[in-house]
């Protein structure tokens, strides 16, 4: 099928009551793309026109025609990259702990977008600010992350992740104690109250499956692997803090430690405690295996053997 042809969606009971914009971002293209085409005209729900706060219904048609891509609106900037695979169709590099992904509003530059547009090629299909952007990892959170080079490339991605046919192991430190091994499988959606959040405690939204495990045992705290079986923003911080373990240092789900050696070391880290250490995948194009994994950072290991010292 072409970048440009029509692409038809029925939505499905998993997706009642979901905006439009929501409902597509992610399956044909970012939110921001998405919501231009809506105003183009471009979606129809059903054969009409809809906007982007359309709330959909169980088995209506949502027909999407593509607009021909915008020219890229970052700029390539010499900034230094950790890239572990790379072929003509994509690459899988570790972002650093405060690196921002793409260019955004209090970030016009200095982001991984403007050193990838340095270091390759890439063909711009979608949003011309975020070029081969698949799936994000927060700024202050440090990991494992593939990028596409093509469109092709990018559309086998993102239909891998939408399957949940990804590998994702992520290391993270927290506050408190958990069982040895727990799943939690929750509902998932924006907080009512507080819109740059995102909990557990809705009443509708997507499924949100994270299966973690206890790696080691300090006191007051812990490290953990946090596995995805979905990958739903700020699923894993969600997770843990509503299931009375917050990541150390995470400064939206958490709060400070009460225990002041523990607020100290949160302090020296000065970011949530949150590692993306594998990511592997059957490449889109080629059929092979890939599979990446990083040890955490310095600030990582700097805390975590504090942790174990105490």
């Amino acid at each position: 099928m072409s970048e440009r042809e029509p692409r038809v969606l029925v939505v499905e009971a998993a997706d009642v009551g979901e905006r439009l914009d929501r409902f597509l971002a992610g399956k044909v293209a970012s939110r921001s793309v998405v919501q231009r085409w809506i105003e183009e005209g471009r979606v129809l729900v059903d054969g009409l026109a809809a906007v982007a706060k359309t709330r959909l219904r169980q088995g209506q048609e949502v027909v999407v025609r593509p607009a021909p891509p915008l020219p890229s609106a970052a700029e390539p900037e010499d900034i230094p990259l950790d890239v572990r695979f790379e072929d003509e169709h994509l690459l899988v590099l570790v972002k650093p702990a405060g690196l921002v992904v793409h260019p955004a509003p209090g970030h016009p530059s200095g982001t991984l977008v403007n050193a990838l547009l340095h270091h390759a090629r890439f063909e711009e299909d979608g949003d011309p600010s975020r070029p081969g952007v698949v799936h994000r990892l927060d700024k202050n959170t440090s990991g494992v992350m593939v990028v596409a080079k093509t469109a092709a490339t990018r559309e086998g991605l993102v239909a891998l992740f939408q399957r949940h046919d990804i590998e994702r192991r992520y290391e993270a430190l927290v506050v408190g104690q958990l069982p040895d091994e727990i799943t939690w499988e929750t509902l998932h959606g924006r907080h009512p109250t507080d819109r740059k959040r995102f909990t557990t405690r809705v009443p509708r939204g997507k499924r949100a499956v994270t299966h973690v495990r206890v790696r080691a045992r300090f006191v007051g705290a812990a490290h953990v692997d946090c596995t995805l079986e979905t990958g739903r923003t700020h699923q894993i911080r969600v997770h843990l803090a509503e299931h009375g373990a917050p990541i150390l240092g995470d400064p939206v789900y958490g709060r400070p430690p009460r225990d002041p050696a523990l607020c100290a070391i949160a302090q020296s880290l000065g970011r949530q405690a949150l590692h993306a250490a594998v990511l592997g995948f059957v490449h889109p194009v080629t059929g092979a295996r890939v599979r990446v994994e990083a040890e955490p950072p310095v600030d990582f290991r700097d805390a975590l053997a504090a942790l174990a010292a105490r």
